[in-house]
């Protein structure tokens, strides 16, 4: 049974499901003010992961991702740029899915944009509004977060240990500083919709609320994010539902950040990298395998040297692929929910093959193994350092001329990879002549024990293009996938 950190209790506990068979899942999806940074990149891993395991088990998963398509950040760039707030988002909402795909991130079940739940956001302040539980001001309507019980579940804080350390607005039209829009007020030159309490725009805030609960219903399963949101724009999600007596989220999940310096980046400390930067620069699964090789909630910090060792690890598990012919995801097709791995599957494939058996029941061991990492809060670098290990015993029974079970091996290290999302490239498999001859000539250096001539080789393959790997067969050579290798 998979077990996940509560943000709420603060501790790891089993997941349970609303309805059997299925998980609803929502994620706060990005303000499309500008190209996405890499701690965008982080939580959409981090929960495409999430997902892709809970339907490697079998499980159906309704995956709702909200696009913010109104924000004080969209209006500020579309004045600063003479044009409007819809030509803004609309560029950066293709930038944010071309860096999706580029990712190989999942596209979710329904990507609701604000915009289009205004309707709806104006009939839930209405209601609070009714309750007593909001109020209009000369700002617009606020909700009076005094009146909801249990405020300050999420960051484990008091009300009166949240009062005591807002931050003070001297022209507030607030209440209390902790008070916060639900509906903002009409200004000069910006967009607003008509409503009951005057022209305006909904605050970030409710957007969320209505259509996590109109996707999805009430007492949905997981609302995801990343740390920052915990409070408060979770906090306030949680707090309207609460308010008007909905059930929210079961559970809540966030991940941690990604750091520059011990800083976690961000576009408001204006050290960020780009999306494409680093994709420009690197295989995007690379940054998937760095991603996958930290805990989803311990800060991670990109650098030339974390990068290149998530190259490097990627290399070698490329290797898998490119000695067994294995490409993309998982032979055979869709798997059963029945049979959630590759073991069965190669079974069924080979019944009656000798030497088959001890090689299933090893593979059999390490999905194990794996499953029982991924079940304890998603702990993918205890589940990768098994991928890794079947990998080395893939080529080991290759090695020692047992192909069937190195086959096995094989094809169940690539299945558990692809319920990470990671598919592996064999690369090129054509070496040209001057290549080959190169490769040829180092087999002979090493033969004679020249391993200074042999080193040198190796710097010439490498100025061709070539990554080298030895092996007992000799020299393997294989073409880089980094952007703009030949």
């Amino acid at each position: 049974m998979l077990r996940l950190h509560d943000t709420g209790t603060g501790e790891v506990r089993p997941l349970e499901l609303r309805d059997e068979g299925r998980v609803s899942l929502y994620v706060c999806g990005p303000t499309v003010y500008d190209t996405p940074h890499l701690g965008h990149g982080r939580f959409a891993l981090v929960f495409d992961v999430l997902r892709r395991y809970l339907e490697w088990r079998g499980l159906e998963v309704i995956y709702v991702s909200n696009i913010t398509d109104i924000d004080d950040k969209i209006i500020a760039r579309a004045a600063s740029e003479h044009r409007s707030e819809a030509e803004v988002a609309q560029q950066f909402e293709a930038s944010w899915w071309d860096a999706m795909d580029r990712l190989g991130v999942k596209r979710p079940s329904h990507t609701p944009h604000a915009t289009a739940y205004v309707d709806q956001m104006i009939e839930l302040v209405s209601e609070l509004l009714g309750r007593g539980l909001a109020y209009v001001s000369p700002g617009g309507v606020y909700l009076s977060v005094e009146a909801v019980d249990g405020y300050g579940l999420l960051g484990h804080q008091s009300l009166d240990s949240l009062r005591s350390g807002a931050r003070v607005e001297p022209d507030s039209s607030k209440r209390s500083p902790l008070d916060f829009a639900l509906w903002k007020a009409a200004k000069p030159g910006e967009p607003s919709w008509d409503s009951p309490f005057g022209p305006g725009r909904p605050g970030w805030h409710t957007e969320c609320v209505v259509m996590s609960l109109g996707l999805l219903g009430e007492d949905f399963d997981i609302h995801g994010g990343a740390i920052d949101l915990i409070f408060p724009h979770h906090e306030n999600e949680r707090a309207q539902a609460v308010a008007l007596g909905r059930r929210f989220a079961r559970h809540w999940v966030h991940n941690g950040w990604v750091e520059v310096g011990g800083e976690k980046m961000s576009k408001s400390l204006g050290n960020f990298t780009s999306l494409d930067d680093l994709l420009a620069r690197t295989d995007a699964r690379a940054y998937r395998l760095l991603v996958l090789r930290s805990h989803y909630r311990s800060p991670i910090e990109v650098t030339p040297r974390t990068v290149a060792d998530a190259e490097e690890a990627l290399a070698r598990l490329d290797g898998i692929a490119r000695r067994f012919g294995l490409a993309g995801g998982p032979p055979g097709g869709p798997r059963p929910a029945t049979a959630p791995h590759g073991v069965s599957r190669m079974g069924r494939q080979r019944p009656d093959v000798p030497g088959a058996g001890t090689a299933l029941e090893a593979a059999a061991s390490y999905v194990e193994r794996f499953v029982g990492h991924m079940d304890d809060d998603l702990d993918t670098p205890g589940a990768l350092a098994g991928i890794f290990e079947l990998a080395r015993a893939a080529n080991a029974a290759a090695d020692a001329g047992d192909g069937t079970g190195a086959e096995i091996l094989a094809s169940t290290a690539q299945d558990l990879c692809s319920a990470l999302g990671l598919e592996l490239s064999p690369g090129s498999q054509e070496v040209d002549a001057l290549s080959a001859g190169l490769a040829a000539e180092r087999d002979q250096a090493r033969a004679r024990r020249d391993f200074q001539r042999a080193d040198e080789l190796r710097e010439q393959l490498a100025e061709l293009g070539w990554t080298v790997e030895d092996s007992q067969e000799g020299t393997r050579l294989r073409r880089s996938d980094r952007p703009g290798a030949s």
